[in-house]
């Protein structure tokens, strides 16, 4: 598989699991308080356990969405010295960035697995009515900050490659910055004409 198309392929599948993160912000927060605010509402008590299930949610979606941070650049960058610094530099700063990043999301994931494995060899259950076993709200949440690893991993490989085969555009696109050009056209609002473009 060629480089783009691997990353289109992870691209793909990171759109899903967010999307899904998304979905489980909805049904696993909103929708469960607000059937438990509703039942104490009329029955006096609530019918689901909606803190503990929204949290687990919570946890779960940012595992999921995650990575999407990755492949849409949608994390804060401080880009007011890296626009004049020479190009050769500036790439360089982009890969170490990227390269701290995947080191930190290989960390997540591994330091998460090992709270699985804890949670999964003892049997750890919430203390909350549910009683719920704690691995499996974990397992998803790992399976996310997995993925977010791979992601973050695979980013600057292909980054790196694309650098060696002096492809300027596909490094720019993995982990260059993102201009304000890109940022107004990824929103979906077009772009001004210069006056002296428009009809009279």
């Amino acid at each position: 598989m060629s480089g783009r198309g691997l990353e289109e392929a992870v691209r793909r599948v990171t759109r899903v699991l967010a999307w899904a993160s998304g979905a489980i912000i909805l049904a696993g927060c909103g929708l469960l308080i607000t059937v438990d605010v509703v039942t104490r509402a009329i029955f006096r008590r609530g019918m689901v356990e909606s803190f503990e299930l929204s949290g687990y949610a919570l946890a779960v979606a940012i595992g999921l969405g995650a990575a999407w941070t990755v492949t849409s650049k949608g994390n804060i960058r401080v880009d007011i010295l890296l626009e004049r610094l020479p190009t050769a530099l500036r790439r360089g700063l982009d890969l170490v960035a990227a390269l701290a990043f995947a080191i930190v999301a290989a960390a997540l994931a591994w330091f998460a697995f090992g709270t699985l494995a804890y949670s999964w060899s003892i049997d750890a259950r919430s203390v909350a009515t549910l009683r719920t076993p704690l691995w499996l709200p974990q397992a998803l949440w790992w399976a996310g900050l997995a993925w977010l690893a791979i992601v973050a991993l695979l980013t600057p490989i292909l980054a790196l490659r694309a650098l060696v085969a002096r492809d300027a555009a596909s490094f720019d696109r993995l982990i260059g910055p993102t201009r304000v050009e890109e940022e107004i056209a990824e929103a979906g609002t077009p772009l001004p004409k210069p006056a002296n473009d428009r009809a009279p």
